[in-house]
């Protein structure tokens, strides 16, 4: 399954009432929206066709977090989905989770892209091939070690794999107070030593399985009803059912 495939299934069956894409580069994910979207991109370039209430802003990502009035543009004041695809370099793609998690609720959803590079050319730093996914990859085991609370499943999309996090909790600072030490245990210079683990996407989820999950509507009957929301461990039972590679 595709990156784009996955996220047009989500928005089918979750139904967010605001969506929220950090880096939106040609428009080709805010295409899969149909709802009240944020669009924030330094450089964006849109070529696809949109169908949704959208909002574009030319900003950083960090520059837009720092707005007082961020997601004003929904009227709920949260963000029920996102989509994080910014600049691929680890503590910017932690410091994107860590902003977005403040401002979505508990039944909220959000997808990290790249984290599952197929080289170790590819997970440099500093770019150097033609798709690149940057160290982002790290993200993963500091979100596990970190924030144990959190549900994080790799799913083995095309071409270099998603995260989806759920069990959000807006009000946790965890990653917050240990963010400075964190980044400084984490980054290493190239070439960076990537485990075969996540090379060859061991414990990646079949995505086909996930998106067929009834988590999708039991977490917006949550949402919508106000209700606590659902239990969402049980997908963890779907690490490691993506094909061997």
């Amino acid at each position: 399954m595709e990156r784009h495939q996955f996220l047009s299934v989500i928005h089918e069956r979750y139904r967010p009432r605001s969506y929220l894409e950090i880096g939106i580069n040609d428009g080709l994910g805010l295409a899969r929206s149909r709802t009240r979207t944020i669009g924030v991109d330094p450089d964006f370039c849109i070529t696809a066709e949109l169908a949704c209430d959208l909002e574009l802003v030319r900003a950083t990502s960090d520059d837009f977090f720092a707005r007082a009035d961020a997601i004003s543009w929904f009227p709920d004041g949260v963000v029920d989905f996102t989509f994080i695809d910014g600049l691929h370099l680890f503590e910017f793609v932690l410091r994107d989770f860590m902003n977005t998690e403040r401002l979505s609720a508990s039944t909220s959803v959000v997808v990290l892209d790249d984290v599952l590079p197929r080289s170790v050319s590819e997970a440099a730093r500093h770019q150097h091939t033609l798709l690149w996914a940057g160290d982002t990859y790290k993200v993963t085991a500091v979100l596990e070690r970190h924030r144990p609370d959190l549900t994080t499943l790799l799913l083995d999309t095309e071409p270099t794999g998603l995260l989806l996090v759920l069990g959000i909790d807006p009000t946790n600072t965890v990653l917050a107070e240990r963010y400075d030490e964190i980044v400084a245990e984490v980054t290493t210079d190239d070439p960076q030593p990537v485990p075969d683990d996540i090379l060859h996407r061991r414990a990646a989820a079949d995505p086909r399985l996930v998106a067929g999950s009834p988590i999708w509507g039991e977490l917006a009957t949550a949402r919508s009803t106000g209700a606590p929301a659902p239990p969402v461990e049980a997908l963890r039972s779907l690490r490691g059912s993506a094909a061997p590679r």
